[in-house]
């Protein structure tokens, strides 16, 4: 008998299962159970949920170089979970032809992206103002990196990060891989949905119900168009302008939130 070495080796089903929860212990199934963790400490807390505070993007130490360096390492770090997913993918077929990991269509790529920013971003200020009003979400702080030449240009490595950290693994490799398995449309676009939401419920549950509003829509969108770059574009964009936004923009102009 011999062996095809050309051809890619397809996964069987009985191994995706364990190799999906293996991706996901790794990066944003792990966060989620952390999530879940610190939204029961907030609520048990001495404190209303709506007077405590989560912070993102924090400095790492007093010392401004040491600090950059922390900050380098964890995006660096936080994008091994992808280059496994991708690794994994390649198994079957090119990343980029399972994912639309590709220039092929840039233009289509960029304008969804941005669309799909301001489809999301606006309606998303609205449920924030809502959720504080209700006191069901904690203050968000979306940047607290101190004054140094390299803040802004971390907060946008930090927004890229989390771009194609999200939609590459909850979005691209997930949905792939529950399809392979064969689930129906519905619990796949469900399951990414609810794990984009609860990874975010340290936040409050005003996040949850926002981000997984979110999840539906680019899930939804992967499935029609096989293109996930579309969906980093608009995730870079909407965390480029809370983290760059926040850390520049007067403090006073956010009193509202």
């Amino acid at each position: 008998m011999t062996v095809d070495l050309e051809r890619p080796v397809v996964a069987s089903r009985a191994g995706l299962r364990p190799e999906i929860l293996i991706v996901l212990g790794l990066s944003l199934g792990q966060s989620a159970v952390y999530s879940l963790v610190t939204i029961v400490a907030r609520l048990t807390a001495d404190r209303p949920l709506s007077q405590q505070t989560a912070t993102l993007n924090p400095s790492q130490s007093v010392r401004p170089y040491l600090d950059l360096t922390y900050q380098l390492l964890g995006i660096f770090f936080a994008l091994v979970p992808v280059m496994l997913a991708l690794y994994l993918l390649s198994r079957d077929s090119s990343p980029r032809a399972l994912l639309g990991l590709d220039a092929r269509r840039p233009w289509f790529d960029l304008g969804w992206g941005f669309a799909l920013a301001a489809a999301i971003g606006l309606p998303g200020l609205g449920l924030v103002w809502i959720a504080s009003e209700l006191g069901i979400n904690a203050n968000l702080v979306p940047a607290a990196l101190p004054s140094v030449w390299w803040a802004v240009p971390v907060l946008i490595l930090s927004a890229a990060q989390n771009a194609v950290l999200e939609e590459i693994v909850v979005v691209g490799y997930l949905v792939t891989r529950l399809r392979t398995l064969g689930w129906k449309l519905g619990y796949v676009v469900l399951a990414s949905a609810v794990l984009r939401g609860s990874y975010h419920l340290y936040q409050g549950f005003g996040a949850f119900v926002g981000n997984a509003v979110m999840g539906v829509v680019f899930a939804l969108f992967f499935i029609r168009t096989r293109r996930v770059l579309p969906l980093v574009v608009a995730h870079t964009l909407l965390d480029v302008v809370a983290f760059v936004g926040y850390s520049l923009l007067p403090k006073d102009w956010f009193s509202w939130l």
